[in-house]
């Protein structure tokens, strides 16, 4: 847990406090942000699987005086097929298992960003969590919930999860976990690149477990994976500009509902504000439903989705007195981390990594210790929608690094894990810290609410007063109380820039987070 502070330099800001630990000694070294951050992705990715790993997916933003968009997301296998999936009774992607499984682009993407804006060779980033991988970390009491949950979810969906126990044999608080196959591909890594992750000996087991688990993935699959040098999306709110990355993420979303909310009168917190930014992100989500996808195959521009015509007719559908009914799809939250870091030299990067729901697929790559992701659940098996399963295809995306900027620099480092939560914490987040002129921490530490497309169901945590509550099931919502600093709220983390040249920051209470600064 982290508490709004200055520092007079840098500062590390990850979901759990080993791997912020690793980002510090980074910087305390003279290591700079990516550096960090790439160290403490490393090691988050051996502390807490339930988030991230090495068969996870990447995207960050960075800005060293200018701004950069980096996408290390994955591909389905040439041979997916939506109407394979269907024949084998689904009616809906699944959540788990190999058809969910996309090429991961996390490994690719460490070395891209170093190879781009590091000073630091991977072999000297990678030594903290080497060492929590071969010789061990001790689970704390949530990181034992965490995980032994996720274990418990995939078996009651009915996978196999021998090759998870047999790296995780034993899941309880205060329990050292080795991963010794882990090592050995932190090691490999170190010494060879990501070369064998894509081309060679890691390459084949990844698509031996695949295939073996009813997937297609192949090695031609994986040696095609690239990331992407790609040009954030922009949208103006209350004077500044907020950054998110485009599709196949909901970064558009994100940014609809900042704009549909910065031509509304919000007042001040209570039940009317919660009921318009509630309204603003179910037809935010409706449209990321309806229309978000590989930008190779959506049908509308992202442009045309932030236009101040389609903004407008938005707003216009806003009614101040009644909840409006949303179109329910399937779909699941899953395990992400979200990390942060500026080194106090100019260089500042947003980063995001996920296995997705309950540690991946199920699917784990024995002998290396990898915990393959289930982003490609996100897919849709409707045949005429842009998000369909295909071939080579990006799945749409929920993880959304962010900045704000003014006059072109950073004022606000940002971004959340939360699934569908994410754009609506976004949202919750800037409207407390640019409008209520609230500090990271505190705008961290607010109770939220998290729409559910998938139910329609509007989430809140407890300290939601009672007349709040009543309020908003008056004007026609259905809410659901969860317990206070719940993780379907996300676990969010902030930097903000202060005139003085200092800077305050926020670690989410709702993680076992911690912010270090230089």
């Amino acid at each position: 847990m982290g508490s709004s502070s200055n520092y007079a330099s840098g500062a590390v800001i990850t979901p759990h406090y080993l791997a912020t630990l690793a980002g510090y000694d980074v910087l305390r070294s003279g290591g700079n942000a990516v550096d960090a951050i790439v160290a403490a992705n490393l090691a988050l990715g051996v502390v807490a699987p339930y988030y991230c790993g090495y068969g996870g997916d990447l995207l960050a933003l960075v800005h060293d005086g200018d701004l950069h968009g980096y996408r290390s997301t994955g591909r389905s296998a040439a041979g997916s097929d939506a109407r394979d999936v269907r024949s084998e009774g689904h009616q809906t992607m699944p959540h788990f298992g190999a058809h969910t499984i996309t090429v991961p682009g996390a490994v690719r993407g460490w070395f891209e960003l170093l190879q781009r804006f590091g000073t630091q060779t991977f072999r000297q980033l990678a030594q903290r969590a080497l060492v929590l991988a071969a010789e061990g970390f001790v689970l704390t009491k949530p990181g034992a919930f965490r995980l032994a949950g996720s274990m418990a979810i995939l078996r009651a969906m009915g996978i196999d999860d021998s090759d998870l126990r047999e790296n995780y044999p034993e899941v309880r608080a205060n329990h050292r976990v080795v991963q010794p196959g882990l090592a050995k591909l932190i090691d490999t890594l170190s010494a060879d690149g990501w070369e064998p992750y894509y081309e060679g000996e890691v390459a084949q087991a990844i698509v031996a477990s695949v295939q073996r688990s009813g997937g297609s993935l192949t090695i031609e699959d994986l040696a095609g994976h690239t990331g992407a040098w790609v040009t954030p999306l922009r949208a103006e709110f209350r004077g500044r500009t907020v950054i998110e990355l485009p599709p196949p993420t909901q970064g558009v979303t994100a940014l609809q509902m900042l704009r549909i909310v910065d031509g509304l009168d919000l007042g001040h917190d209570g039940p009317d504000r919660d009921h318009v930014m509630i309204e603003t992100a179910k037809l935010a989500l409706a449209d990321r439903d309806e229309f978000v996808a590989d930008p190779d195959a959506m049908t509308i521009a992202t442009s045309a989705m932030l236009s101040d015509e389609w903004i407008g007719d938005r707003r216009l559908r806003i009614d101040p007195n009644r909840a409006i009914p949303m179109r329910h799809r399937p779909g699941a939250d899953g395990g992400t981390a979200y990390m942060c870091c500026t080194d106090g030299n100019g260089l500042s990067i947003s980063l995001i990594q996920s296995n997705f729901t309950a540690i991946g697929s199920g699917v784990h790559v024995p002998g290396w210790g990898i915990n393959l992701h289930n982003r490609g659940s996100a897919f849709s098996l409707e045949a005429a929608h842009p998000n369909v399963l295909a071939g080579g295809k990006l799945p749409l995306h929920t993880l959304i690094p962010a900045m704000v900027l003014r006059d072109d620099v950073p004022t606000h480092v940002f971004g959340t894990m939360g699934g569908h939560a994410q754009a609506q914490v976004h949202l919750q987040l800037l409207v407390q810290m640019l409008i209520d002129g609230k500090d990271p921490q505190l705008a961290i530490d607010a109770p939220r609410f998290h729409v559910d497309p998938g139910s329609g169901v509007v989430q809140l945590e407890a300290r939601y007063s009672d007349a709040v509550q009543r309020d908003l099931v008056r004007r026609g919502h259905e809410i659901r109380v969860l317990r206070d600093f719940d993780d379907a709220m996300g676990h969010a983390h902030a930097i903000e820039f202060l005139d003085t040249g200092a800077i305050a920051v926020g670690a989410d209470p709702r993680a076992e987070s911690a912010a270090l600064g230089v």
